[in-house]
């Protein structure tokens, strides 16, 4: 379909949960899906910061809908209490797991003694889940329409293939262990979708890469960009886009009446576009047997959950 990701389908009563949503990607998909009518919460560890986000997203969209629930993802407790509230809510039609440390500090571990990129990008992401599948499968089932869960990945991921059949080993590099964190993202995402079909629950799992989003080509926003807030130098800034419009792959996937699980979205050009369907990697799609089985297996241990889902079967 023709896609215009300045005219969103109607949102209208739809309830999305957007995380690591007080900055960048997160910010802006926000405000694009509270523009289109969505009931939208913001979900970041800071509440000053998530205040500063929601004033923001009104003093763009009158009358937005808006929320906010604090979790920090390098703690499972915190994860804990955040799906509560979420589960809480009268209606829960998608999530966009977008939030996750971006520091390279190769020793610091979470509050649960995890490493810290993997402990954010996907065990923390695992725990939520387990704990608010409950309510999208619920909403799914009343609205005859499924729920949508939104795996946010990096093309990374594409450039520098990594072996997942360990998760816990952390790579040296900083930009490796988060391509390594977002490599194991694809995985779990598509096995989770794996096991929703087999399942026959209606969730959707989809995975997403922004392109790449600079501060220099971002429009500004009280506290969210302007001088008061940290300037990123990135190399690639005469190619690339600004984060508002590196959010449009997620806020499609999230919106987009015809996508499907399992569909990966992504900028049309390799760093900025508009937002379109692309071909997963094979590698994270379809991983050599027992792979895909094995990271599960893993994220579950790590996450302390077991996901309430179907194995597939071969």
């Amino acid at each position: 379909m023709t896609w215009n990701p300045t005219r969103l389908p109607d949102q209208t009563g739809r309830t999305l949960v957007v995380t690591g949503a007080t900055a960048g990607i997160g910010y802006f998909a926000a405000e694009q899906l509270a523009a289109a009518g969505a009931d939208v919460v913001l979900a970041s560890r800071s509440e000053s910061k998530l205040r500063v986000a929601e004033a923001s997203i009104r003093d763009r969209v009158p009358g937005a809908s808006v929320r906010r629930v604090v979790i920090d993802l390098a703690s499972l407790d915190s994860v804990d209490r955040a799906a509560d509230e979420l589960t809480a809510l009268p209606r829960l039609d998608g999530v966009l797991l977008n939030g996750g440390a971006m520091t390279g500090w190769r020793g610091a571990p979470t509050t649960d003694g995890l490493p810290l990129l993997l402990g954010t990008h996907v065990v923390a992401n695992a725990r939520l889940l387990a704990g608010i599948l409950p309510a999208l499968v619920a909403t799914g089932h009343a609205h005859a329409a499924p729920s949508r869960i939104v795996h946010t990945s990096t093309g990374f991921v594409k450039l520098f293939p990594f072996a997942v059949d360990d998760i816990s080993a952390v790579p040296r590099l900083a930009i490796s262990a988060y391509t390594k964190a977002k490599t194991v993202t694809e995985v779990f995402a598509f096995e989770l979708d794996r096991r929703l079909r087999a399942s026959g629950l209606p969730v959707a799992s989809l995975v997403v890469r922004p392109g790449v989003g600079v501060d220099a080509k971002t429009p500004e926003r009280a506290g969210i960009r302007d001088a008061t807030t940290p300037y990123q130098r990135n190399p690639y800034t005469p190619w690339a886009q600004g984060k508002d419009t590196a959010a449009w792959s997620a806020v499609r996937a999230l919106t987009d009446p015809t996508a499907q699980s399992g569909e990966y979205y992504g900028p049309a050009g390799r760093v900025r576009g508009l937002p379109v369907r692309v071909e997963p990697l094979p590698h994270t799609h379809t991983p050599a047997a027992g792979i895909a089985e094995s990271v599960w297996e893993q994220v579950e241990r790590l996450a302390g959950v077991r996901m309430p889902v179907t194995v597939p079967r071969a």
